[in-house]
Formats: C-alpha cells, structure tokens, sequence
C-alpha cells in the first residue's frame, strides 16, 4: 500500500511565499513522474506542475517563473515552492505520484490530501 501525505500551505499574503511538501511512503520500488495540480474554488481541477525521474519539469503558463517542483529520488519526497503568490493562486493543491510498488507491477497513480493555500489581496 502505497500513501502520500502532503504538509505545508496555509494563509498568505499577496506577493509572499509558501512552500508545499508531499511524502510517499508504503511499498515503493520507484516513484517515476511527480505532479501537482490545484483546484480553485468552483473550478475544475488543473495541472500545476510536473517533474519526471530524470528531473524534467513543466509548468502551466500562470506559474511559470514563479514556482518551482522539486524531488527527492531517495526520501520519494516532491517539493513546491510558491513565490510571488497572487490571489488566484488560492485553490486545494494536489500532488500525486506514479509509483511502481515492486519489481513485478507495473505502476500506478496515486494521489494524497488536498492542501489549502489561500492568498489575501
């Protein structure tokens, strides 16, 4: 059983920034492509950013130049950093993984909790 459990967000100020921080834990063999993706309220669920193995990342246009994914190979941990937040920014952030469990299965998605980022004008 494979879990992923998100930490970080929180209450901002425009301009200010904020870091999220999502750990997958269980029967891991590898973790292949991280993302994140954020839902604003009323909105449909969107592809923030995604970063592969081999540490190719690609943002939606809004973030570009403002966040940035990261991970860690060994502790199966992804990073968001969040500069430059802005009002519409606010949203439930999601990070999800595609991980192979072992050597015999191929891989699958899954995703943690949601986390709340809310930033004030």
């Amino acid at each position: 059983q494979v879990q992923l459990v998100g930490s970080g967000g929180g209450l901002v100020q425009a301009g200010g920034s904020l870091d999220l921080s999502c750990a997958a834990s269980g029967s891991i063999l590898r973790v292949y492509t991280w993302a994140w993706y954020r839902q604003p309220p009323g909105q449909q669920r969107e592809l923030v950013a995604q970063i592969t193995r081999n540490l190719v990342a690609d943002y939606q246009d809004s973030v570009k130049g403002r966040f940035t994914i990261a991970r860690d190979n060994v502790m199966n941990i992804a990073y968001l950093h969040m500069n430059s937040l802005k009002p519409e920014d606010t949203a439930l952030y999601y990070c999800t993984a595609d991980v192979q469990p072992t050597d015999h299965e191929g891989y699958r998605s899954y995703w943690g909790q949601g986390i709340q980022v809310t930033v004030s004008t």
